[in-house]
């Protein structure tokens, strides 16, 4: 008997660590920003400044994270999102970001906007090992594992779509003269270089380019100069105030070259109906998220599903701007990274799942169109389709096409 008394007291004992072991393995870690009840999440917006008409990004996003948090929060964890604005200034946007992580104590900070405001946190981000996590800009430098291991982008990159409208251009007008307005910073020069590279040895095809900053007040005398050029192919790749002044002087001069427009320009309340519908009608740009504006989502579920989401959480906010779709998608992804997190809601593996989504895809995105990371592949979405502008609405054309930039980032 004292034989088995000892086994027994063997086999608790073995059964108590098993226990023990479960536990530890069941663990809940977090980091600062996260707890029991509550997730964190940073964010930096331009809700003034030159760029403001991007500030519904972040309102759409305040507006989500309110539904999640009304329907339970994820895994029963509540988001409190915290939003700044910078002005697209990158001295306050490295101002703004330092109170997120040093003050309020975030967990990482979530769609800044903007490629020099990015830009300018991008370093600090990185040595204090916070997630710049899903990156308003589709500036290549933010799809960089090696070199920035903490900074992830989303849209489908400027260089990927340079190349995507040299690619259709060297298809169907192979003897124009192309004219290229551009913003002077990193996503001007990615959207530029883009463009150069999928030409190839038919660049000599671009015969003028200019510049402008997005604090210029005009950019009359810019247009005027590239309608001189005698170019018939004319890009315009900036903000959505320059675009507008951009598409509208176009107009004004009588000049009817073939349009192409930068894809974060393309809403129809921000740019388009400023610069005047007639002026931007057979304009094209590239686009992976659905348009509300289009007819043919009318009945489709995902965009039911938005619209009935705008009316109930922000029912102020223009359901034809397409930046209100943009923002929709990008808080989803952001909810299936903090889902798949579970209960180790630590900013390692916040990266750590954010490099791991398979197929995941929202109710605004194009049909084809997928999000796939991995550890080095930090460019979440890939692909694009081409546009029209018929006066009203835009209308897809040709098939979805996949970026050619490669993961290098030194493109």
């Amino acid at each position: 008997m004292p034989g088995c008394v000892r086994n027994l007291v063997a086999w608790a004992a073995a059964g108590a660590l098993c226990v023990a072991a479960g536990a530890v393995h069941a663990e809940k870690k977090y980091d600062p920003g996260a707890s029991d009840t509550e997730i964190k999440i940073g964010n930096i917006m331009p809700y003034s400044g030159p760029a403001s008409s991007y500030g519904v990004i972040g309102k759409t996003e305040a507006a989500y994270f309110n539904m999640v948090n009304a329907e339970g929060g994820i895994n029963g964890r509540k988001i409190n999102f915290i939003s700044y604005d910078d002005a697209y200034s990158p001295p306050k946007a490295i101002e703004q970001a330092r109170k997120l992580v040093e003050s309020d104590e975030v967990l990482l900070i979530f769609q800044s906007l903007g490629t020099p405001s990015n830009s300018a946190i991008q370093k600090y981000m990185n040595a204090k090992k916070v997630p710049q996590l899903f990156v308003a800009s589709g500036g290549t430098k933010f799809g960089d594992p090696k070199n920035f291991p903490w900074t992830m982008g989303f849209q489908p990159n400027y260089q990927s779509e340079g190349r995507i409208y040299a690619k259709y251009i060297l298809g169907h007008y192979p003897d124009s003269k192309i004219a290229v307005f551009w913003q002077n910073d990193d996503a001007g020069r990615d959207q530029f270089k883009g463009l150069k590279d999928g030409l190839g040895d038919k660049v000599n095809m671009i015969i003028a380019d200019k510049s402008y900053e997005v604090s210029d007040p005009s950019i009359d005398s810019q247009i005027v100069t590239l309608h001189d050029s005698g170019a018939d192919i004319f890009f315009s790749w900036a903000a959505p105030k320059g675009s507008a002044q951009a598409i509208r002087k176009v107009g004004e001069l009588g000049w009817k070259p073939k349009f192409f427009l930068a894809n974060t320009a393309t809403t129809i309340a921000s740019v388009l109906k400023p610069a005047g519908l007639d002026n931007s009608k057979g304009i094209i740009s590239t686009v992976y998220v659905k348009d509300p504006t289009d007819a043919r989502w009318k009945d489709d579920p995902g965009v039911q599903k938005w619209r009935a989401f705008m009316d109930k959480y922000y029912p102020d906010g223009d359901k034809a701007n397409a930046n209100n779709a943009y923002a929709y998608v990008e808080s989803q992804a952001m909810v299936q990274v903090l889902k798949q997190c579970g209960d180790v809601l630590t900013r390692e593996n916040v990266m750590k799942q954010a490099a791991n989504l398979k197929n995941f895809t929202s109710d605004m995105l194009l049909p084809g169109i997928t999000v796939n990371t991995s550890p080095d592949d930090y460019f979440p979405i890939e692909q694009m389709q081409l546009m029209r502008f018929n006066g009203e609405s835009w209308e897809l054309f040709g098939d979805v096409i996949t970026g050619e930039v490669g993961h290098d980032a030194s493109h």
